[in-house]
Formats: structure tokens, sequence, C-alpha cells
């Protein structure tokens, strides 16, 4: 049976980690996978943990990785890929604006593609929020030529053994779909729904929405300009264990 890690990393989320434990059990009950749920207590200076500890108690399908600080989404994201073991690993946002249940649109893909991700629909945020996303999302678009309209979607689901050859910085979680296409991969886009936060707040402001993203869309720009490419038409190589020594 194909089994599916999710990630969720999780920085002072108290409020909504027995809505992800229902919301995942939920979408692990209805799914053609084995899915397993991965909490990355990202340094949480609140009740998270022990929340996530009760969770991990109650069911043998959830665990959790807990960092001594807080290290950022990236970073919690590069924990997930390195602790699963499943052939495919998702990711989904601590805050339940996007669904787990519609990982089950993505099922059917992820074996001719090595990034499944979600675009958001109908998006619940606030107009500056929107606006600056779609500004972000154009000059991103504009650089790296990755096709898409909603890169910041946190619904993914990944070839794990493709997505270890990728690169990780602070960032990257934001460059996931043109990271896929520069090394050789396959992305599919799939509409998804979204909901308005009814627990915690947000971590990102001004700068790591709008002023980071540009420099970082710069640094991916000159990697997919300088990341070397070849085809073999031909070779002969040596043979480390000649038969006639």
């Amino acid at each position: 049976m194909k089994a599916l890690t999710v990630i969720i990393p999780v920085f002072n989320e108290e409020g909504n980690i027995p809505r992800i434990q229902k919301a995942l059990s939920s979408y692990m009950e209805k799914s053609a996978f084995l899915v397993f749920g991965l909490f990355i207590n990202d340094g949480s200076k609140d009740k998270s943990l022990s929340l996530i500890k009760n969770v991990c108690k109650e069911d043998s399908r959830f665990g959790f990785v807990s960092f001594s600080k807080n290290a950022g989404l990236s970073a919690a994201i590069k924990a997930g890929f390195d602790h699963a073991v499943t052939n495919w690993v998702a990711y989904m946002d601590a805050d339940l604006q996007t669904s787990p249940e519609d990982f089950m649109k993505f099922e059917p893909f992820v074996g001719e593609y090595q990034l499944v991700t979600g675009e958001r629909q109908d998006r619940k945020d606030g107009l500056g929020k929107k606006i600056s996303s779609s500004f972000a999302n154009w000059f991103r678009n504009s650089f790296l030529k990755d096709g898409m309209k909603d890169t910041g979607c946190p619904l993914k689901i990944f070839n794990r053994e493709f997505a270890n050859r990728l690169p990780f910085f602070n960032g990257v979680h934001r460059f996931f779909p043109a990271l896929t296409q520069i090394y050789g991969g396959k992305v599919k886009v799939v509409p998804v729904r979204h909901f308005a936060r009814t627990e915690g707040v947000s971590k990102f402001n001004a700068f790591n929405r709008m002023v980071q993203p540009f420099l970082d869309t710069l640094l991916v720009h000159r990697l997919k300009k300088r990341y070397i490419k070849y085809q073999v038409i031909e070779s002969k190589l040596f043979d480390p264990n000649p038969i006639n020594e």
C-alpha cells in the first residue's frame, strides 16, 4: 500500500492542535494511502508541544519532532523531509486555512508528477494580504517563468526522493514549483478550498511576505541561469571489474 507522511509545521498554534488531529484523522480514514502525520514543533512557547505529545499518545499514526528554538518554516519542512520514511511527503499549514481532505484530489497524480501543489480558490484573506501575495507571485513569475499563480499554497505532495535533491534555504517553501521544474521534475496544480483563520495569528509580516521573497527570487533566478544541464547521446565507460586481469 502506498504510504504518505503529512508534515505539519507548528509555531504557537495551541488552539489548532485538536482541530488538526480531527481534520487529518478524517483524511486518513478516506485516503487510498496509508497516511501518517508528523508535527514539527518549531520552538513554540505556548502549549503546542504538550498538546502534540497528547495527540501522539492517543494515535500511533502521529509523530513529532521538536526544535530547541524557532528556526522558521523552511527549516521545519526540511526536518519533515529528513525524518519521513515514506515515498511521498505532503505539507500543510497548522492554521487550517486549507483542508487536508483536499489531498484526495492530489492522489491520482502523485505517480506521474514529482510535485502536486494546490491553488487556493476564493481566498478568505484580508485585502492587504491578497494584494501583497498577488504582487509577489507576479514578481516571482516574471523572473522564474514557473507558471504558478499561487506558489504560497501550503497543500503540496512531493516525491520524497526527488524533493531531497532540491536545494534548501530559508524561504525555499515559496519556490518549490520553480525548483522542481529547474531540476527536471513535473508539477501538477490542483484547485483547493480556502478558509478564514479561526485560531492563532499569522506569522508573516510585510518584510517576510514582500522584501525577503524578492531577494530570494533573485537567488533562485541566478540558480536557474547557472544550473548545469547536459544530455548524453553516446558513451563507453571503463569496467571497474574487468573479466581478464
